[in-house]
């Protein structure tokens, strides 16, 4: 019996939801979750989240604190209690993101971390089920080091490059999410073109060549694909280790019964890069001689901030 691509991709790569709605989520059955500032701000204005919302707030008017305190305190709570609520219907982790503005500070991202993960047992959900969402610049990766090594284990974002990935793995980071879409973006506006072949498209070759230089040297970091515009890219991607996705694009896989072609697999993998170990000054360096990977993640930690100042509105906007 022929199933649907999504149902094939199951069977290669564990499918995780790229969203904050329940509804998309239960619909597509994936086995984790992620969010960010820009999921929750559009799942805050959802009809289905306004009692969640009105209830965040209430608590954080109890909690103290000026204004701004209740604030950060209420965006916290919303992300834990949005990321409750999916784990009610996912049997894997969600993934919370950290405040994209201590992306460049190693102490305020570890604090945030035991924060988000305290709401979260105080809800009743033990450490185990949360990956800790941290950008990729050298504090963030430094962050989740500490943090792995106490168990709280990581989800690396806004990654572009192979050496962000080679400095993730040597921390011993439990899994990193390289960016697709992004670099594909990045490049069509570089190089004027308005279409790859998917075997070319930039950001699935990126992907490709971090995963080959994983498994060929052995780290247990897990690869999920990230930030996909077109289906293609994922079909492409297929057999790595993890993929998220958003519910647009999880449904135009449902609804296509081709076959899907496994196009990774660790026991095939070979790296095109000797195995290397970077130092900060190695690490920067490298970023600065990559142009695309340098503009994606200061525009990326940019877009998040804003965002995150934008819920931030959205809920002051519950006071009364």
């Amino acid at each position: 019996m022929t199933t649907n691509k999504l149902e094939q991709l199951k069977q290669m790569t564990v499918v995780v939801a790229d969203t904050g709605d329940i509804d998309a989520i239960r619909e597509f059955a994936p086995v984790d979750a992620t969010t960010n500032p820009s999921l929750l701000f559009k799942a805050a204005q959802l009809p289905r989240y306004q009692s969640v919302v009105r209830g965040v707030v209430d608590w954080s008017k109890t909690q103290g604190g000026d204004i701004n305190t209740q604030l950060i305190n209420c965006s916290d709570r919303l992300a834990v209690d949005i990321g409750a609520e999916i784990l009610k219907i996912i049997p894997g982790t969600i993934s919370t993101e950290v405040d994209a503005r201590a992306s460049f500070d190693t102490q305020a991202t570890l604090k945030k971390a035991y924060r988000l993960i305290e709401l979260y047992e105080q809800s009743g959900i033990s450490s185990d089920r949360i990956l800790i969402k941290i950008a990729s610049t050298w504090e963030g990766i430094r962050a989740a080091e500490l943090l792995e090594r106490e168990g709280i284990r990581c989800n690396l974002t806004l990654l572009f490059s192979l050496q962000q990935a080679m400095a993730c793995a040597d921390a011993g980071i439990y899994l990193i999410s390289p960016f697709v879409g992004r670099i594909l973006d990045w490049y069509k506006a570089d190089t004027g073109r308005d279409h790859y072949p998917a075997a070319e498209d930039p950001g699935v070759v990126s992907v490709k060549e971090i995963f080959n230089y994983y498994k060929a040297h052995a780290y247990d970091t897990i690869v999920m694909g990230a930030s996909f515009r077109n289906c293609e890219e994922i079909e492409q991607l297929a057999g790595c280790d993890r993929l998220t996705i958003s519910p647009q694009l999880l449904e135009q896989l449902k609804q296509d019964n081709a076959p899907l072609i496994r196009k990774l697999d660790p026991a095939r993998a070979e790296a095109a890069t000797a195995k290397i170990s970077l130092q900060e000054n190695l690490f920067r360096w490298s970023l600065n001689e990559n142009p695309m990977a340098t503009e994606k993640l200061a525009e990326g930690i940019r877009n998040f901030a804003a965002d995150q100042r934008k819920l931030e509105t959205l809920l002051q906007q519950f006071w009364r």
